[in-house]
């Protein structure tokens, strides 16, 4: 058992049994194989119900592009889900958007951009066998930028049967995760977290949950150093 596992099973005895069950239960249920990347999304509302929808279904990376707008969380629309997510900023001087779709690309993301475009695909066309997936939902008023349209590898829409010609961010959003999501359970896919990223993700949300955790940490790193 390595020191990481060992520290896991100690803040397991912390916890209660059921919220060490909730836990690993939702953990065996997140993906990386998806993501999604939110660029300039600036009402808070959207942004935050965004967020919600992402933990709801088990999409553990949301990378957040802020060139024109900052991102700003309304937590009575998340309620709490920015907490059990890892949210990825990219908010510094110059291009933000090159610096995300470069980041994803060197992971392996193949970079889909959601908007009508004429080499695009309905949604529940998009073939998730080819590899990982992020998919990009741009700015409430103007939608991706030039760029994301320059760098996209695919782009998808989603069929609309009604006057309106595209939904709000926050609808487009849930209903491209449910759908991809579901076509991932429904795949032979190995879409599920490798044991290095479930340790590091249970030892983080255990030592969320753990009061005093800190102090419960250094305790055991200082008995387990005497040990070895």
């Amino acid at each position: 058992m390595t020191k990481k596992e060992a520290l896991i099973e100690h803040l397991k005895e912390f916890a209660t049994p059921k919220r060490v069950e909730t836990i690993i239960k939702v953990i065996n249920s997140r993906t990386r194989y998806l993501t999604v990347v939110l660029e300039d999304i600036y009402q808070p509302q959207n942004a935050s119900a965004v967020l919600r929808s992402a933990d709801g279904f088990g999409i553990q990376d949301v990378h957040i592009i802020e060139n024109n707008h900052e991102y700003v969380i309304n937590p009575k629309v998340e309620k709490g889900a920015s907490s059990w997510l890892n949210l990825h900023s990219y908010n510094r001087a110059g291009n933000n958007t090159h610096r995300a779709i470069k980041k994803l690309k060197s992971e392996g993301y193949r970079i889909v951009a959601t908007t009508p475009h004429t080499n695009d695909v309905d949604l529940d066309q998009l073939d998730l066998t080819k590899g990982k997936v992020a998919v990009v939902f741009g700015t409430e008023v103007t939608g991706i930028s030039d760029m994301i349209r320059e760098e996209a590898d695919e782009f998808v829409k989603i069929p609309m049967y009604g006057f309106s010609e595209s939904f709000n961010i926050s609808v487009s959003a849930a209903i491209v995760m449910y759908q991809l999501r579901l076509k991932l359970e429904q795949s032979q896919i190995d879409w599920k977290l490798p044991k290095n990223e479930y340790d590091d993700l249970l030892l983080e949300w255990l030592s969320k949950t753990v009061g005093s955790s800190e102090k419960i940490i250094k305790r055991f790193n200082k008995n387990y150093n005497n040990l070895i």
